[in-house]
C-alpha cells in the first residue's frame, strides 16, 4: 500500500509514528542518468547543522534503506552532543553495491543534492565511501568533510575514530578491573577494515591479545602477516564464544548484539566501532543482566567524527586527538552515572545526550 507519493505507507507511519520518528527532514533523491538513489536524515538541528556519513550500501529494499537512514542520523544527534561538538544528527545512505555502480558522475550528483540543503548538512565518509568519494562530492558541495589533505581535507577518519575506541576500552578496564591498561587482557575485535585494523595496532602496543575475524579474508591476512601473534576465530558467533575473552569489540555492522549473540558472550566488556551495536531496546539491559558492561558505541566511536567536524575550523591533528581523549573521561562518567541511577550505561548515555540537546533548544 502507498500514499499519493507513492511511497510506502509503513515508512511515512515509521517518519511520524514511530520511536525512530521526530526527524526534522528526509529528503528522497535520485537521479536517472547517474543511477543515483539516496536517502539523507536529518535528525536534530538543535545543536547547530546536522553532521554525519555517507554510507553507501546495496539494501535489500528502499524502506530498509530509509530505516537505516534513520537509525543512523539519530545516533549521530547523540554522538555529536556526547563528543561536546556543536553539531546536530545526519546521516546519508546510497542504494547500491558501491562496486557496481558508484561513479563520478553518481558522486557529482548526490553532492548537487547534499549542497541543496544550504548548510543543514554537512556530510563525510562512512561504510562504501573513502576519502576520494569525498573530493569528488565537495567539487559541488562545500558541506563536506573527510577529503584529502590534498584537497583541504584531514584524510582518513578511521585513525582517529579507533584511537577513541581504544579510550573507551581503556575506561571501560578501568571500571571493571581497577586498571585502564589492556595488558594481558583478551580482546575480539570483529571487523578489520577501516577501523578494526588502527584498534589492533592499539591493542597490540597496550600489550592485549588479540583475536580477529572478518568476512574478507584479505582483511584477516594483511594483520596475520604483519602480526603473526594474533589469532584468527573462523566467525564472528566462534569468535564471541571464545573461552577466556574479556573484550568483544564489534567494528563491522550494526546489530551485532542481539537475541542470538548476548546469551553467549564470553566476554565481560563489549567496546567497538561499529554503530547501532543493539539490536533493538531491551538488549542493553540482556547485557547488564549478564554483568556484561557495554561501552555505548557512539560514545566511543566518535574519534571519527570530531575529526571532520574539525576539518571545518582548519583541520589539526593534535587538537583532534586532544579532544578524543576525552572519550575515556566520558566514559567512566557514564558508567558511574549509570551505577548512581541504576540503569544500563546505554540509558545513561541518551540521557545526558539528550539533556544536552534540550538545553540547547531552549536557549
Amino acid at each position: 500500500m502507498t500514499d499519493v507519493t507513492g511511497a510506502p505507507v509503513d515508512v511515512l507511519h515509521t517518519l511520524f509514528h514511530s520511536d525512530q520518528g521526530g526527524h526534522e527532514q528526509v529528503v528522497i533523491c535520485q537521479d536517472r542518468a547517474s543511477g543515483l538513489k539516496a536517502v539523507i536524515a536529518l535528525h536534530s538541528t538543535a545543536l547547530g547543522p546536522a553532521l554525519g556519513g555517507t554510507r553507501f550500501y546495496p539494501y535489500d529494499s528502499e524502506a530498509d534503506a530509509v530505516a537505516d537512514a534513520l537509525n543512523l542520523s539519530r545516533g549521530m544527534s547523540y554522538k555529536n552532543a556526547l563528543a561536546g561538538l556543536d553539531h546536530g544528527g545526519g546521516k546519508a545512505v546510497v542504494i547500491g553495491d558501491p562496486e557496481q555502480i558508484k561513479s563520478e558522475e553518481l558522486l557529482l550528483a548526490y553532492g548537487r543534492f547534499v549542497a541543496s540543503l544550504g548548510g543543514r548538512y554537512v556530510t563525510a565518509c562512512d561504510v562504501g565511501t573513502y576519502v576520494a568519494d569525498m573530493d569528488v562530492v565537495a567539487r559541488e558541495c562545500r558541506w563536506t568533510t573527510g577529503r584529502s589533505p590534498e584537497n583541504g581535507g584531514a584524510g582518513d577518519s578511521s585513525v582517529l575514530t579507533a584511537f577513541g575506541v581504544f579510550q573507551g576500552m581503556r575506561a571501560s578496564a578501568q571500571h571493571l578491573w581497577g586498571d585502564p591498561s589492556l595488558r594481558g587482557r583478551k580482546v575480539g575485535v570483529a571487523g578489520v577494515g577501516k577501523v578494526g585494523r588502527h584498534l589492533v595496532e592499539h591493542l597490540l602496543s597496550d600489550g592485549a591479545e588479540v583475536v580477529i575475524t572478518d568476512v574478507r579474508e584479505e582483511s584477516v591476512r594483511a594483520i596475520t602477516e604483519l602480526h603473526p601473534e594474533v589469532a584468527v576465530a573462523a566467525d564472528t558467533d566462534a569468535l564471541i564464544r571464545t573461552e577466556g575473552l574479556d573484550v568483544y569489540a564489534p567494528c563491522a555492522l550494526g546489530g551485532a548484539l542481539n537475541d542470538a549473540t548476548v546469551p553467549v558472550l564470553t566476554a565481560k566488556v563489549v567496546c567497538g566501532a561499529a554503530n547501532n551495536q543493539l539490536a533493538h531496546p531491551g538488549v542493553e539491559k540482556d547485557l547488564a543482566d549478564r554483568s556484561v558492561l557495554y561501552a555505548p558505541d557512539y560514545v566511543v566511536n566518535a574519534g571519527g567524527v570530531i575529526q571532520v567536524a574539525d576539518e571545518l575550523h582548519g583541520f589539526d591533528f593534535d587538537r583532534c586527538k586532544a579532544k578524543a581523549t576525552k572519550i575515556f573521561d566520558t566514559t567512566l562518567e557514564i558508567f558511574a552515572r549509570a551505577k548512581a541511577d541504576g540503569i544500563p550505561p546505554a540509558a545513561a548515555a541518551d540521557r545526558l545526550a539528550e539533556q544536552r540537546m534540550a538545553e540547547a533548544r531552549t536557549r
